[in-house]
């Protein structure tokens, strides 16, 4: 497994979050969904402006495998998409905590943050489904 970047927050579906120095919540799937799901070959965006509830889908992940939905950890509106993914969705499994985020929420309540898994939970989440 590879190492969970300690600046990350993630859901127990398998999404982290990143607060950014700016207040905004960049989103991607982490290293151990997108390997559970294997080679992606689609990724649909959400559209910038689109409002999302934490929680809810946002975006899907298509994999040779599954389908897998793409939900968000914090309720905003959609400031960013990663423009490249749908091209090239590979760089979600190639670098999923980098490149292969999908998109970038403005946030509107920060206390949601705290409902979110540490990496250390988020560790022990993927142990305990191992087992």
């Amino acid at each position: 497994m590879k190492e969970i970047p300690g600046d990350l927050l993630f859901l127990k579906s398998h999404e982290w979050a990143r607060v950014e120095d700016n207040g905004t919540v960049t989103v991607g799937i982490s290293d151990h969904a997108q390997g559970l799901l294997g080679d992606l070959v689609y990724v649909e965006l959400p559209n910038v402006g689109d409002t999302v509830q934490a929680g809810n889908a946002a975006a899907v992940v298509e994999s040779v495998k599954a389908a897998s939905d793409v939900y968000s950890p914090v309720t905003g509106t959609i400031v960013a998409v990663n423009e490249s993914l749908p091209d090239k969705p590979e760089t979600i499994n190639e670098d999923a905590y980098g490149d292969g985020w999908i998109f970038v929420v403005k946030l509107d309540n920060r206390e949601e943050l705290e409902e979110l898994l540490d990496p250390d939970a988020y560790a022990e989440l993927i142990e305990n489904e191992e087992d």
